[in-house]
C-alpha cells in the first residue's frame, strides 16, 4: 500500500503538470472507485472544474476545485495517479477512471486490485470518509511533537501495531513502521507502555529521519507504486530490514526475522531489536 512517502511524490509529480487545467470530461470504468457518488453525478460536477491545487492529509490526494467541493482520493493497495501528457495513449489493463483536460493531457486511476476510492464533496463533509476525519498527526509537521508519539504509547498493544494506527501517527505503513524501529533499535512486539523517554525520543527521530528520506527517493516500489509521471520510487534500494528475511542485518550482521504482529508481516533484526520481556512484565 502507498505510504505518506509515496502518496506525498505523487502529490509532488502531479500538481506541476495539472494544477490550474481544466476538467474537459471525465470517464469512471469502474463505478465502485465511487463510494458516494454515481457516475453520472459525479461528472456533472467535475467537468469543467479547475484544479487549483493538490494537497495531502495522511495517504489521502485532495484535489482542489474551484468550486465548494473536493475530489478525495485514497490509493489504497495498489492504486495510481499517472499523468499522461499525450491524450489517447494505450490503456492501462486495470484503469478504473480517465481524467481529460482541456489544455491537453490525462490523468488515469489505475488500480490492479480495485480497492481504491475517490470522493466529491466540500471539505465540510470529510466526515464522511471513513479514517480521513480521525486521522492522527503525521511525521515532518509541528503536530508529530515527542510529547504526542508519547501519548500514542499509552497503550499496552504493541508499539508497531500503535504506530499503524492512523489515528495515533497518520501515514505510517508497513515498511516505514519496520524500519523505522529498527533504526530506534526497538522490539515491534513491546508494549508501548514498555518504552522509556529516550526510546519514545529516539523513535521520533528516526520516524521523522525514515519519511524524510523516503521522499527524497520519491518513494518504495515493491511491485505496484509508481510516482504521478509513472516512474518507480527508489527508497527499495536502501531498506534495512523490511522484506529482508534471512538478509544479514546492515549494522550487525545477524539474521534479519519476519514474524507476525497484528496480523502484519513484520522484519526486524533479534540482535539490534532485543527485547528482555521479563524488563517489562
Amino acid at each position: 500500500m502507498p505510504e505518506l512517502p509515496e502518496v506525498e511524490t505523487v502529490r509532488r509529480t502531479l500538481t506541476p503538470v495539472v494544477k490550474n487545467k481544466v476538467i474537459a470530461d471525465c470517464k469512471i470504468l469502474y463505478p465502485r472507485l465511487l463510494p458516494k457518488n454515481t457516475v453520472e453525478d459525479f461528472c456533472a460536477q467535475i467537468i469543467n472544474r479547475e484544479i487549483t491545487d493538490i494537497n495531502r492529509r495522511g495517504k489521502y490526494l485532495i484535489f482542489e476545485l474551484d468550486s465548494p467541493l473536493r475530489m478525495v482520493a485514497h490509493l489504497r493497495m495498489t492504486g495510481q495517479m499517472v499523468y499522461q501528457p499525450k491524450q489517447d495513449l494505450p490503456l492501462e489493463k486495470h484503469t478504473s477512471a480517465r481524467f481529460w483536460f482541456k489544455e491537453g493531457g490525462e490523468l488515469r486511476f489505475v488500480d490492479q486490485r480495485k480497492f481504491g476510492t475517490i470522493y466529491l464533496l466540500p471539505e465540510a463533509e470529510y466526515d464522511q470518509i471513513q479514517g480521513l476525519y480521525t486521522l492522527g498527526p503525521e511525521p515532518l509537521t509541528e503536530e508529530f511533537t515527542v510529547e504526542a508519539l508519547k501519548e500514542s504509547m499509552q497503550s499496552a498493544r504493541a508499539v508497531k501495531t500503535i504506530l499503524l494506527d492512523q489515528t495515533k501517527v497518520a501515514g505510517l505503513g508497513n515498511i516505514y513502521v519496520d524500519e523505522s524501529l529498527f533504526r530506534a533499535r526497538i522490539h515491534p512486539l513491546r508494549p508501548g507502555t514498555s518504552l522509556t523517554a529516550e526510546e519514545i525520543e529516539a523513535l521520533h527521530a528516526s520516524i521523522n529521519a525514515v519519511i524524510a528520506e523516503a521522499i527524497k527517493e520519491h518513494g518504495t516500489t515493491i511491485r505496484d507504486y509508481r510516482t504521478g509521471s509513472g516512474a518507480t520510487g527508489n527508497f527499495q534500494n536502501k531498506l534495512r530490514v523490511y522484506q529482508q528475511t534471512g538478509k544479514p542485518c546492515p549494522d550487525c550482521g545477524a539474521e534479519i526475522a519476519r514474524i507476525k504482529v497484528g496480523g502484519r508481516s513484520t522484519h526486524f533484526c533479534p540482535n539490534c531489536q532485543r527485547w528482555n520481556q521479563e524488563c517489562t512484565d
